[in-house]
This record gives C-alpha cells, structure tokens and sequence, in this order.
C-alpha cells in the first residue's frame, strides 16, 4: 500500500457558529453584568451601544423568522384549501 492510501485526508476545520440564542444570551450577560455594577460609568455608553445593537438584531431576527413561519403557514393552508376544494369537485 502506499503512503496515500494508508492516510486519511485531513477533516476541514469546522466554521464557529454564533446562534441567535446565542446573542440573546450575550444580551441577557451584559444587561445582568450592568445590575451588578460590572462596568465603570465611563464604560457604559459603549456597553449599552453595544448591548442595543445585539437587541436590536435578535428582534429583526426573530421577526424575520415568525413571518416566514406565518408565510408558510398560510401557504400550507392554502395548500390544503385546494386539495379540499379539487376533492369536493
């Protein structure tokens, strides 16, 4: 056998993902880091800078995600709608 044969390609690295639940747990960190009195008062600005912007994004994110879920609702009901009536025909 040769060398190539006996040794396995290497495995690509596997990309780090970030979740949406994720960016809410990040959100949920820095906000009770905050109540706890974590940061200096000339630290908070960009804090909360950067705590509004993860916020901000976790809701476009989820509003995003319920309208599609509520488009593909409507079209399975649409769908069904029309299996319903071709087979009352």
């Amino acid at each position: 056998m040769s060398e190539q044969e006996t040794t396995a390609a290497p495995e690509a690295p596997v990309a780090p993902s970030v979740t949406v639940n994720d960016l809410v747990n990040i959100y949920n960190i820095i906000d009770l880091a905050s109540k706890r009195g974590a940061f200096q008062a000339n630290e908070l600005s960009s804090v909360g800078a950067v705590a509004n912007n993860v916020k901000e994004f976790v809701d476009h994110v989820q509003a995003a995600q319920s309208a599609a879920a509520e488009a593909a609702g409507d079209a399975e009901s649409g769908q069904n709608a029309d299996v319903k009536s071709e087979g009352e025909a």
